[in-house]
């Protein structure tokens, strides 16, 4: 019997990265799967494309999930689609790099909305559809940015942290027939980090426990289990993915 089968998993920008390996993951174990972009279609479609090779279904829904309206409609679709919402994955992110005195209005609401009112809305969303069957799962993806003192970027760091507490709100909200986890990752083999020096890799990797960055789908097998009914009596809680490197001195 395969972790999910007969769920539908809504995953917020899944088009690439690690909501794709999210998104591919869950087919693996026999979800169908709401490929959620807001920006590259084909990207998504491809997305699409792999989960139906997998034996899976799965459509693709654009959506600015930062904005109520998209994110409502978004969840609309999605039950159009498949009749019903299992999981709901908030992944949806965005970086900007800049110090405390370098940051203004656009670069904060940008973090701020897209990373931490998104969650807020796709949660409202999802939980009024899961209270009918009076059952569900979600996994937040916040960061160890959210837990540690990093510098660099105060508003990821800020939205990554309401992540970590609005975690702990709805698990307490809405339980005891809807579960709320969080994965906090450390740094990971993405197109965000792409962006990265070849120097902060390496310090990076040469500071974590397991000396070296991580993949993503290392963190959709973290994801997979607190979405199954692996993880039934954990809630509230906040899972790090970082391969040690919190535990540097």
């Amino acid at each position: 019997m395969k972790k999910l089968e007969g769920k539908v998993a809504v995953i917020t920008g899944s088009s690439r990265g690690i909501g794709r390996a999210i998104a591919l993951e869950f087919a693996r174990n026999g979800a169908k799967i709401i490929v959620n972009y807001n920006k590259s279609k084909e990207n998504a479609e491809a997305v699409v494309s792999e989960i139906k090779k997998i034996g899976s279904d799965a459509v693709a829904i654009k959506a600015d999930v930062s904005k109520e309206t998209d994110a409502k409609k978004l969840f609309d679709e999605a039950r159009k689609a498949f009749g019903k919402i299992d999981i709901l994955v908030n992944n949806a992110g965005v970086y900007i790099h800049n110090e405390a005195t370098e940051f203004n209005d656009k670069n904060w609401n940008a973090v701020l909305d897209t990373n931490l009112k998104s969650v807020m809305l796709c949660t409202k969303e999802a939980v009024s559809e899961m209270q009918k069957h009076k059952s569900g799962t979600i996994v937040n993806i916040a960061s160890t940015w959210g837990m540690i003192n990093y510098g660099g970027a105060p508003a990821y760091g800020a939205s990554k942290a309401g992540i970590v507490f609005l975690t702990k709100r709805f698990a307490k909200e809405f339980g005891p027939n809807i579960r709320v986890n969080a994965i906090a990752p450390g740094m990971i083999d993405t197109e965000m980090t792409a962006r990265d020096s070849e120097e902060h890799i390496r310090q990076y990797s040469s500071e974590a426990t397991l000396k070296r960055i991580g993949k993503p789908e290392e963190v959709a097998k973290a994801v997979l289990f607190l979405a199954s009914d692996d993880s039934s009596y954990i809630t509230g809680e906040v899972i790090i993915v970082d391969g040690g490197y919190n535990l540097r001195e």
